[in-house]
């Protein structure tokens, strides 16, 4: 022992307590030191041994005990006594070699450790008989960590970490702490800065405005096996795909994630929804972002129960045969001073550069994707959700914000690439990174990126220069879909190019059709509020746009409320207007939706071929005076696979024909490729839907007079405002 060392210890600057603390050699002995500020005496209490008193030999609170003769390892425990009479006994912490191997430091180092989440963070453990938690955290830059809790009194002199060299890790296996205790890192910066920050990998955290990690260890016993299994072996693009975006504390407030799993369950699966996606549920300080501001990745909020609950939630889902995506944000984080903004007393996480590293828009902080850890952060935090909670996928936030440089920058506030272009060559590197692991380690998952830009590629494999993602959402579609409709009837002749124009560039892309929360906010009013009309056309108008949505090409999206038409925007701060449902023109817009995803899963001309141009056909695309158009979609035949194009033995076909205008059309000609009888397998205007009734029959014969290119064709009485469906 030496006085550098000792006075490093009680500053709170050693990076090695190991190397000073516990059991040592010495001589033809041991030496046992242990550092217990405030405490009157520490006793040894040596297995199969007599207690013996250490001798105090620094004011501070270091204790040494020299034992003659002995040999390590020595098993042994200690016992603090304090002023108030408090007798504390404990394993020492620093007994123990390092919780992590050179394999994780390694791999830690060089940003590919897949499994980041088991090694950093809190970890119940026992090791060599001791029950206790292993604690671990990078933080590269810090001069010193030390570790506050619940069970030291919160003092950071109690527990210092040791350094594990290069790698920027600290670690420190405590013997005694238990699932549920209370901790954070006390960091001290490089410039001797005090900062006391929540664990970046902390499992579980307190309720907000608390901010403490809490040391979780999951008790859950999955029981999906079977849903898994049929995931694994599936192909989402080739599957109806049809999800249910929900804000889970204001869907109905009040319930934790267990009473949300019985009720949400029930209710996605009577209204035929194939999967649900969740605002994030990863913790957030600030409820008004809704999630999107991030402070704890690994950690499932606790405003609605614990991780284990969020399991439970996930496994009734999977039960009820409904699929359950997360949406994740990876493009920013909040500067709250107890999360990850300059965790170390650097930017860490952050760039440091505010051209790169501060979001323009929302006063965040941008993650350098260029640094290997934060890009390994990131790829395992992915894998973490998939993995510990059985998520089948996650929608990526805000990608656009990613991949440029420049976005939402003026000229000179961003920095060109090396090449002298605006792409973040880091963003697009990371991106494809994240999808080639995710695929090849959890196949059959979603990954969706919420995309706003003409950025090639993004639902493409990466080996043909894609990022990788299964899917992106089609933000023009929705776009000149929800512009087109909140025209009157009157002037839409002047705008139906707004409908036709998404399938020049339908199938470029694996396309989610969107209309998400980000539609009914900020005074864009709800859906119904958008369009135009009496209140009958508005609901109509709601009832078409729903009809043609679930025909054209793309997987569906719809917004909690939307399936009822909810009349007032959404807020956080209260719930669904349920009571919209004791009225039968609400409740016949969720009998429609209820129908069209019933319909939509059992009808592959609807879903086989979404990203196959072979799978859709204009019948009429140009009446735009009428406000009428119409087209086929196809299944695979029996002669070729999903996407092949077939031989159309056994091809299913499906014509969606929408009369956009409030006058019902009579004697409309539509062409057919088969002759005989075609049913109204949908109509919006149906009475049950609280349309006019206005329609076919049920039924129309095609007869062999040739019509929009086709062989046979059909006379139809259009309904006002409606979409049909006929097979």
């Amino acid at each position: 022992m030496n006085e550098i060392d000792v006075e490093l210890l009680v500053a709170g600057l050693h990076p090695e307590p190991h190397r000073l603390l516990g059991a040592h050699p010495a001589g033809s002995g041991v030496v046992v030191r242990a550092y217990r500020p405030d405490a009157d005496a520490v006793v040894l209490l040596p297995e199969g041994g007599k207690p013996v008193e250490l001798e105090l030999v620094h004011p501070d609170g270091l204790f040494e005990l020299k034992l003659p003769r002995r040999k390590l390892p020595l098993r042994y425990r200690l016992e603090a006594a304090y002023p108030d009479g408090v007798v504390d006994l404990f394993d020492d912490p620093y007994a123990f070699l390092p919780t992590l191997g050179e394999l994780d430091l390694h791999l830690i180092g060089e940003g590919r450790h897949e499994h980041l989440w088991q090694r950093l963070g809190a970890h119940v453990r026992t090791i060599d008989g001791v029950a206790g938690v292993a604690f671990a955290v990078w933080a590269p830059s810090a001069r010193a960590v030390s570790l506050i809790g619940d069970f030291n009194l919160w003092n950071g002199r109690v527990h210092p970490l040791r350094s594990l060299g290069a790698s920027g890790v600290w670690e420190l296996f405590v013997p005694g702490v238990r699932a549920g205790a209370l901790y954070k890192f006390e960091v001290r910066g490089p410039d001797g800065a005090l900062h006391t920050k929540a664990d970046p990998l902390a499992r579980a955290a307190e309720l907000p405005p608390r901010t403490a990690s809490i040391v979780e260890q999951s008790r859950h016993e999955w029981a999906d096996g079977e849903w898994l299994d049929r995931r694994a072996a599936g192909r989402p693009w080739d599957e109806a795909l049809s999800i249910y975006e929900v804000h889970l504390g204001s869907w109905r407030p009040g319930l934790g994630y267990v009473e949300l799993a019985e009720q949400l369950a029930e209710y996605v699966v009577d209204l035929g929804f194939t999967h649900v996606e969740l605002m994030p549920v990863m913790e957030h300080p600030y409820a008004p972002s809704w999630g999107y501001q991030v402070s704890g990745y690994y950690a499932p909020t606790s405003r609605f129960g614990t991780p284990d609950d969020f399991r439970a939630f996930v496994d009734r889902l999977h039960h009820a045969g409904v699929g359950v995506i997360l949406d994740w944000v990876p493009a920013h984080f909040p500067r709250d001073e107890f999360a990850l903004a300059r965790f170390d007393g650097t930017a860490l996480y952050e760039h440091a550069d505010p051209r790169r590293g501060a979001h323009p828009d929302w006063g965040t902080l941008i993650f350098n994707y260029g640094r290997p850890e934060v890009r390994n952060f990131l790829v395992a935090n992915a894998l973490y959700w998939l993995d510990e909670f059985h998520v089948d996928g996650l929608r990526v936030d805000a990608v656009a914000s990613m991949l440029y440089l420049d976005y939402s920058r003026q000229a000179g506030d961003w920095v060109p690439n090396e090449h002298g272009g605006n792409e973040d060559l880091d963003a697009i590197a990371f991106l494809r990174e994240l999808n080639e692991v995710v695929h090849r380690r959890v196949p059959g998952v979603i990954m969706a990126a919420e995309e706003s830009t003409s950025f090639t590629g993004v639902s493409r494999r990466t080996s043909a220069g894609g990022l990788g993602f299964g899917f992106k959402w089609n933000m023009g579609w929705m776009h000149d879909t929800l512009a087109y409709f909140a025209h009157e009837p009157v002037h839409r002749s002047h705008h139906h190019h707004q409908l036709t124009f998404g399938l020049v560039y339908a199938f470029t892309e694996n396309f989610v059709l969107p209309l998400s929360h980000d539609e009914v906010v900020h005074g864009k009013s709800s859906l119904v509020g958008k369009l135009p009309g009496d209140r009958w056309q508005q609901l109509a108008n709601l009832r078409a746009l729903y009809g043609h949505m679930w025909a054209h090409p793309g997987k569906k999206l719809l917004f909690m409320g939307g399936e009822f038409a909810q009349n007032d925007e959404w807020s956080h701060e209260r719930g669904l207007d349920w009571h919209l449902l004791e009225w039968g023109e609400h409740r016949g817009v969720q009998a429609l939706v209820r129908d069209l995803n019933r319909l939509y899963v059992s009808e592959p001309a609807l879903w086989q071929r979404d990203f196959d141009p072979s799978g859709f056909e204009w019948l009429e695309l140009n009446d735009a005076a009428a406000n009428v158009l119409a087209y086929l979609r196809r299944s695979a035949g029996a002669g070729g696979d999903a996407g092949a194009g077939g031989d159309g033995v056994g091809e299913r076909v499906l014509a969606c024909v929408a009369n956009l205008s409030p006058v019902v059309r009579e004697g409309y000609r539509v062409g057919l490729p088969h002759g005989g009888r075609w049913v109204e397998a949908l109509n919006t205007d149906a009475t049950a839907y609280g349309g006019s009734g206005q329609g076919n029959g049920g039924a129309v014969e095609a007869e062999p007079v040739p019509w929009h290119g086709q062989p046979f064709s059909a006379v139809l009485t259009l309904p006002p405002l409606a979409v049909l469906w006929l097979t």
